[in-house]
Parts: structure tokens; C-alpha cells; sequence
């Protein structure tokens, strides 16, 4: 089983213009509206997949009132830990080129007694073998050190923790040591304090937190694909999209992926094949998404066991 925490989950209001003009009145094309926030979109995937997931998230307000309805309305696992304040909602501004630009509102200020229990709801299902997944930014409010406090807690009962988020409470997750962790380019190299400009450095830094002890370590890298490091092996795999339409979540899909291959016995070859076609058929999608089995067709996966380490990254 795989169990997401979202802590600052959102809903995605997803809006298509034919250009974004800064200043000027602009008509939609179209537009959607999707329960959002890293976790919430891992889960969404898994279920679009056919998986059975569970989504752990704080719901508050208005918004926190449309955000179960469309849970719901997807049909996707979900325990809520209601909260005083309203949750957020973001905007995503499509352009027809697949450029995204994203306006994300802080999120509702979470009491020490929200967190608790949003803790210890997600940890009621830690259990060995199970997959908790510890997904995107902390609300205001919140400790740095939940997603540390979970990999601990969690790992003591015997679960597999992933650790998808960035700054102080990724460092201090990563110290706790996570059985996975997926951060992408930038968020790698804001972790190891040195610019990661080539493939190589990349792997590099991954295999030094895989001899810190995690037995995981998966990056994504954009349109340069994705790596997952583990102590025997690094692999590099690639699937690059002509007709990109939104980039906004296709990251939580990529690992929603590798989760699951994971998570069924999968070797690790496979698991990231799994994860990197996942990504890229999100990038096809409007907004946040999610791909169906129909949607995996003709994705131009290349996959690697000896990479290239000299491989410059794209900016």
C-alpha cells in the first residue's frame, strides 16, 4: 500500500491562454479546477493507474469544501484532518508552447494540535512493508522537522518512507534518513551547497547520500529525463515530448510511478521506466492531470544502465 502526506495540499485551478500578457485583460480558452498539492497528485495517479492509494491531508473553508467534492468525485482514497483556517488555492496559466506559470498562495496557518494529528493520522497506517510518501512544502505554522519526525516515526514501525519536498525540511528528512528521496535538479543542488550542471554530478551526489544511508535516490531532471541512484546501480532514463502542454505535475506522476514499481517487487530499471513514461504523459495533459493507461501510448522512453556522465543539463 501507499500512503501520501500532503501538508499544504491545494486546489489547482488551471487556466489556457493564447498568450500570457502581463497588465492586460486576457480570455480564458479554458480551464480546470483539480485537487492539488504533491502528495494529493501522486495519489491521483496511482488511482488513475488502478492503484489504491490513501491521501493524508488537512482540509479547512470553502476551498477545503471543494477540495473533498473533488476527491470524491475521483473517486480517490482520502483521510482529511479538517483545520480552522481555509486551505489554498492555486493558479496555473497555461500557454499553448507549454510554458506554465504558476501563482501558489502560502496556505492556512496549521495549530501544533493540527499538525499532531495530521501526523499521527498518517502514521495510524505505518506498517512494514507499506510506502508512506511525505510530499511538497510545509503550511505556515508547521514544525521544519515534520517530514523528519515522520521518516522516523515511520521507519520505526517498519515502513518505507519517499521524501518528495525542498529546503530546511528536506534537509532535516534527508538527515533522518528516508528510504527515497526525489528531489529535482535545483533542489539537489540547494541540498549539497555546489551547482549540478552535468550528468555526472548529478550521480555523484546521489551516490554520496546513497552511502549516507538512503537506499533510493531519484532526481528528476526536466526534459533531461530522470536518474535513480541505489548502492549498485545508477540508471538515466529519457522521454522526451514534442506537443508539451502543462509541466505542473508531471514530477508527482514520474514518482507516483517508480512508487509503485517499486512497490510491487519491480527491479529498479523498470520502476524508473515506470516513473519517467508516467511524467511524460502527464506533460501532454492540461493542467494537473493525470495520465490513464490510454495515455502511456507512444511515449519515446530511452533508458540507460551506463550513462553518459558528461551529459550537459538543460537549463
Amino acid at each position: 500500500m501507499i500512503i501520501t502526506l500532503t501538508p499544504n495540499p491545494s486546489v489547482d485551478r488551471a487556466i489556457t491562454v493564447g498568450a500570457l500578457r502581463r497588465g492586460h485583460v486576457l480570455r480564458a480558452a479554458s480551464s480546470r479546477v483539480d485537487p492539488g498539492g504533491k502528495g494529493v497528485n501522486v495519489g491521483r495517479a496511482l488511482t488513475s493507474m488502478g492503484a489504491r492509494p490513501l491521501v493524508v491531508a488537512p482540509s479547512g473553508g470553502p476551498e477545503g469544501a471543494l477540495f473533498e467534492s473533488l476527491l470524491s468525485a475521483d473517486d480517490i482514497p482520502a483521510e482529511v484532518v479538517p483545520i480552522a483556517e481555509s486551505m489554498r488555492m492555486n493558479i496555473s496559466v497555461l500557454e499553448p508552447d507549454g510554458t506554465t506559470t504558476k501563482l501558489n498562495e502560502a496556505g492556512p496557518e496549521l495549530t501544533s494540535v493540527e499538525v499532531d494529528s495530521l501526523l499521527a493520522t498518517t502514521l495510524d497506517h505505518a506498517a512494514p512493508g507499506v510506502w508512506i510518501a511525505g510530499c511538497g512544502s510545509l503550511p505556515p505554522g508547521a514544525p521544519a522537522d515534520l517530514y523528519a519526525s515522520l521518516v522516523r516515526e515511520a521507519k520505526s514501525r517498519g515502513a518505507r518512507v519517499a521524501i518528495d519536498s525542498s529546503g530546511a525540511p528536506f534537509e532535516a528528512a534527508v538527515a533522518a534518513g528516508p528510504t527515497l528521496i526525489k528531489p529535482n535538479r535545483v533542489e539537489l543542488a540547494e541540498l549539497c551547497g555546489r551547482p549540478l550542471t552535468h550528468l555526472g554530478a548529478v550521480i555523484e551526489t546521489a551516490r554520496e547520500l546513497v552511502a549516507g544511508g538512503i537506499e533510493n535516490v531519484a532526481v528528476s531532471l526536466g526534459r533531461d529525463g530522470a536518474v535513480l541512484v541505489t548502492a549498485d546501480q545508477a540508471i538515466h532514463a529519457t522521454a522526451v515530448i514534442s506537443d508539451p502542454v502543462s509541466t505542473v505535475g508531471a514530477g508527482d506522476c514520474m514518482l507516483a510511478g517508480l512508487l509503485l514499481g517499486l512497490d510491487d517487487g519491480t527491479e529498479a530499471r523498470s520502476a524508473l521506466a515506470q516513473g519517467v513514461t508516467w511524467g511524460a504523459a502527464a506533460v501532454r495533459l492540461e493542467g494537473t492531470a493525470v495520465p490513464t493507461p490510454a495515455d502511456l501510448v507512444d511515449i519515446p522512453l530511452t533508458i540507460s544502465s551506463e550513462p553518459d556522465l558528461a551529459l550537459p543539463l538543460d537549463d
